[in-house]
């Protein structure tokens, strides 16, 4: 269950980036629609939790360490260099988006120049980046819990300030714009941009737990937990659209309405989600880059956060309203095409996720100096390696790593003698 709730927490911070936490995402895509906004959200989270534990396990069965290797393996090759092509695009450009967002926010509350919060962001995550997937994906889903405590005490205050009329706040919200109608085809359009969004991060961290039991039902759960704080959050804001209606900035407004000190306590949380974006995207794209040569991972990522700092100052609001349904539409569909596949090899993935759990067990008997191994275990354990669908000498390797506690590698650079590679 650790695990489990290690993986939720990790992909739960990929969703619940800066257009979440901002509010501004929450706004244009669920209360613009005013009460079918939070039937958009339900819409959303039940796609999500699917959509959540299908990835993950993916991910975990093909021992992901980027993006491509994965579409390659369930599409036809011209499908999956269009996949690549576009989330490999998607990462770099949001990740600079969201290096410009993080100065955009210090400039807001602080007063500082914007380039300054974004070098300070850029910094981050080229330190953050260095470490190895394990460490990024623990800090990304310790970060997490402070949205979940923002949108809890937005909630709890909503709920000692409602509206006298809710019709007529539901009306107001309604004139704010959406760039996607009508509410369904929004609600599902975000999931798309959503999940394209952290899909390459995501497969990155299912690929780093064998167990794939574990990787699906940590991304249901944290499919399920985003359910909750979506409609939450859509509640919140729908309820209180007269006070942060027409701002870049919703949860920061409604926060500094609560009180002063609670806004310096919500810049902390928005610029600690940024983050979470910007090191999921840049990470991934590290990866993604350089998959047959993990020993120019370091100077490839921090070439690349460079360039995200350089192109950093590249307006939102036009990315927001032209190119994020796009790409809400191409996330759609990459979502039909994971999910399709899984249903086509539940089977396969049932009997390799057997195998898998035969293979741990039989490894942690191997390891524990207290317990017998005879080599009767020692065949058995050679015989599973072998009919698994993952690579034997990755796998086992894999397993150990994790069943005698030890990492892969100090950092992100370093070269794993069992990584493999899939180009």
């Amino acid at each position: 269950m650790k695990e489990q709730l290690k993986i939720s927490m990790a992909f739960l911070g990929l969703l619940v980036g800066a257009g979440f936490a901002t509010g501004l995402e929450v706004i244009q895509y669920f209360a613009s629609f005013g009460i079918n906004g939070l039937w958009g959200a339900v819409l959303a989270g039940v796609v999500m939790a699917v959509a959540g534990a299908v990835i993950l396990q993916l991910g975990s069965y093909f021992l992901a360490d980027e993006h491509k290797a994965v579409f390659r393996s369930i599409t036809h090759p011209a499908v999956s260099w269009g996949l690549d092509i576009v989330v490999t695009l998607t990462l770099f450009c949001i990740g600079f988006v969201m290096l410009a967002g993080a100065g955009s926010n210090l400039e807001q509350q602080f007063g500082l120049p914007a380039w300054i919060g974004s070098l300070i962001m850029t910094v981050l995550v080229m330190v953050v980046g260095l470490l190895n997937v394990d460490k990024v994906s623990s800090i990304i889903g310790g970060l997490t819990p402070l949205l979940i405590l923002a949108v809890l005490i937005g909630f709890a205050y909503t709920l000692f300030n409602l509206p006298d009329d809710f019709s007529a706040v539901s009306e107001l919200a309604t004139q704010a714009e959406s760039p996607v109608s009508p509410w369904w085809l929004s609600a599902v359009n975000y999931n798309g941009l959503a999940l394209l969004l952290g899909v390459s991060m995501s497969l990155v961290i299912g690929g780093n737990h064998v167990n794939m039991r574990d990787a699906g039902r940590g991304g249901l759960l944290g499919g399920v937990i985003y359910t909750i704080l979506l409609i939450l959050a859509v509640f919140t804001l729908l309820a209180n659209i007269e006070t942060v209606a027409g701002d870049d900035v919703p949860m920061l407004t409604l926060f500094n309405s609560m009180h002063p000190a609670m806004g310096y306590v919500m810049v902390f949380i928005i610029f600690a989600m940024i983050f979470n974006t910007a090191i999921g995207m840049f990470y991934a794209l590290g990866r993604r880059v350089t998959p047959s040569r993990p020993s120019w991972y370091t100077p490839v990522f921090l070439a690349l956060c460079a360039a995200g700092y350089a192109v950093s100052f590249i307006g939102f609001d036009t990315l927001m309203t032209y190119v994020y349904p796009v790409l809400g539409y191409l996330g759609m569909a990459m979502v039909v095409f994971l999910v399709g596949w899984w249903i086509y090899a539940r089977r396969r993935l049932t009997e390799e996720s057997g195998h898998r759990d035969t293979i741990r067990d039989l490894t942690e008997q191997r390891e524990d100096d207290d317990a017998d191994f005879s080599s009767d275990d020692e065949s058995e354990l050679s015989d599973e390696l072998e009919e698994s669908d993952a690579d034997s000498d990755a796998l086992a390797e894999q397993v150990t790593s994790e069943v005698t506690g030890e990492d892969d590698g100090e950092d992100a650079g370093d070269t794993d003698p069992g990584e493999k590679e899939r180009e």
